[in-house]
């Protein structure tokens, strides 16, 4: 497995090596495939200006490495946005958030100009659905969000002992059609109490790496 993520890491660099200027700021997301990213990031730190973040652990290794992180509301421009996914579907439509930091995610990716999905062949799904959909809520609002969830049919679980890096809480979501992406991504934010959701139907990916 970890040789199909530094094999996509590494064709994500090819990908962008030379289209990299000076002033460029790129987007960096959170997860295993792009930790990977990020090591083979280093021999080019010195070809763009920094990253922005969509996790405090991605910032970490990135500032390990050598390269600068900026806040996104200092940024006029972020080139290229570079992430991971755990369900890929033909139409590019994603499920994100296993490791809880897709409203981040979702807001670095709709601030660039390019989204450029990296994954594993095991990512690669018909349809959405069989990876359990991440729901970050205020905390307050968690059982009334899960009872809303189950009136839509799924089978809501709360994500224990996990925070996000906003303070807020985690439903886990099995059993949910994913028939329509869009419309289902709307009708869970439209929820009280939802900060986002994992559906990445709105802001998926222009193009999609996919390890050997």
């Amino acid at each position: 497995m970890s040789a199909s993520k530094i094999s996509v890491a590494k064709k994500a660099i090819n990908y962008i090596e030379k289209k990299l200027f000076k002033d460029m700021v790129i987007g960096i997301g959170t997860g295993s495939t792009v930790n990977f990213f990020i090591k083979e990031l280093s021999s080019l730190k010195n070809h763009f200006k920094g990253a922005v973040s969509s996790s405090n652990a991605s910032s970490e290794l990135l500032k390990e490495i050598g390269v600068e992180v900026f806040n996104l509301n200092d940024v006029n421009e972020v080139s290229f946005y570079i992430d991971g996914a755990d369900e890929v579907s033909p139409e590019n439509f994603l499920i994100k958030g296993g490791g809880g930091a897709h409203t981040r995610e979702k807001i670095v990716a709709a601030a660039s100009k390019e989204f450029v999905c990296i994954v594993d062949e095991s990512k690669l799904v018909k349809k959405l659905g069989a990876f359990p959909l991440p729901i970050e809520v205020i905390p307050e609002s968690r059982s009334m969000v899960s009872r809303k969830i189950i009136a839509m049919g799924g089978l809501p679980e709360y994500r224990k002992g996990f925070l996000t890096d906003q303070g807020n809480q985690i439903i886990d979501v099995k059993n949910l059609s994913i028939n329509e992406p869009e419309a289902l991504e709307i009708l869970i934010n439209n929820i009280p109490g939802v900060v986002d959701n994992g559906l990445f139907a709105f802001n998926k990916p222009s193009i999609v790496l996919v390890g050997e």
